[in-house]
């Protein structure tokens, strides 16, 4: 398994409760910021992205929409800044309709 495939996976780990999200917004914050000298760091911030992007449509947590997209508005290089964004464009219209709380049954 690769380094990248464990970070696509640990979205599981951020919809397992609320101590084990807030660990994870921590990880996954200081994993972007830290793997820009990385080789592949923009496929490496993708896929955080996009794993910060499923804990967000399973829990519905406002905190890891406003976190993801504090991460996008920081990245500097507009060419990847637009890719990131794609991830959450549908759900910039969809939060203002969507509960701050978890959306289980």
């Amino acid at each position: 398994m690769t380094a990248r495939h464990c970070l696509q996976s640990l979205w599981k780990v951020g919809t397992a409760g609320t101590a084990q999200r807030e660990a994870y917004g921590e990880a996954m914050i200081q994993r972007f910021t830290e793997c820009r000298t990385e080789k592949n760091w923009s496929l490496i911030r993708y896929d955080i992205l996009q794993s910060m992007r499923m804990v967000y449509d399973i829990t519905g947590h406002k905190d890891i929409h406003t976190t993801a997209h504090e991460l996008i508005d920081s990245e500097t290089d507009d060419k990847y800044r637009k890719k990131y964004s794609k991830l959450w464009k549908m759900s910039r219209t969809r939060l203002s309709q969507q509960p701050s709380g978890p959306r289980h049954g």
